[in-house]
C-alpha cells in the first residue's frame, strides 16, 4: 500500500485545487492506499507525490492542470 501526498500553497489559493485531487484519487484509489495527506506549503507549491516519488509538479509541468492525468499517473504507481 502506498502513501499519496498534495503539497499546495496556501498563500496562492491552491487548497480549492488541493481538495479536488484529493477526492478525485479517493474515489478512484481508495482500497489501494494508506493514506492521502495534504501538506500546507508556500511560494507557488503544487506537487503530488507517491511514496516520496514526485508524481505531478506545477513548476515542472508543461501541459494544464488534468486532475484526471494526475489520477492515472497515480494509479501507475500504486497497482
Amino acid at each position: 500500500m502506498s502513501t499519496v501526498e498534495i503539497e499546495y500553497c496556501v498563500p496562492c489559493g491552491f487548497r480549492e485545487r488541493a481538495v479536488t485531487v484529493q477526492q478525485a484519487i479517493l474515489s478512484g484509489l481508495e482500497r489501494e492506499l494508506d493514506s492521502v495527506r495534504l501538506v500546507m506549503g508556500d511560494h507557488g507549491v503544487f506537487r503530488i507525490s507517491v511514496d516520496d516519488e514526485t508524481v505531478y509538479d506545477k513548476a515542472e509541468a508543461s501541459d494544464e492542470f488534468d486532475v484526471d492525468a494526475i489520477v492515472r499517473d497515480i494509479r501507475s504507481y500504486v497497482t
